[in-house]
């Protein structure tokens, strides 16, 4: 299926999770956040780069492995990104639901 974020057309999955992470962007993500009602700082940013990063190395995400990171613990990742906190930065970075995400 099909949304528009930030002026673009966007595939998405029913829970609105891209497909296509080659379509993802700045504003793409900005906008992504604005629906969850976060406003990115430059911590966003890194915490988003990062999983980006370990998606592109196809390593499987959770909330524990972020935990275990040193990249940031569970209490920060929690006051970034309130409620469901990994399912909501995913879908801000552009990557799929991670499996451990219900």
């Amino acid at each position: 299926m099909e949304k528009i974020i930030a002026g673009k057309q966007i595939d998405v999955t029913e829970e609105g999770f891209m497909t296509d992470f080659g379509q993802w962007d700045k504003t793409v993500g900005e906008a992504l956040a604005q629906e969850s009602s976060i406003q990115l700082t430059p911590r966003h940013w890194e915490v988003i780069a990062y999983l980006q990063d370990q998606f592109k190395q196809e390593v499987p995400l959770s909330i524990r492995k972020i935990g275990k990171s040193g990249v940031l613990d569970i209490k920060e990742f929690y006051a970034l990104f309130p409620n469901a906190p990994l399912k909501t930065a995913t879908k801000i970075a552009g990557i799929p639901k991670p499996v451990s995400c219900i």
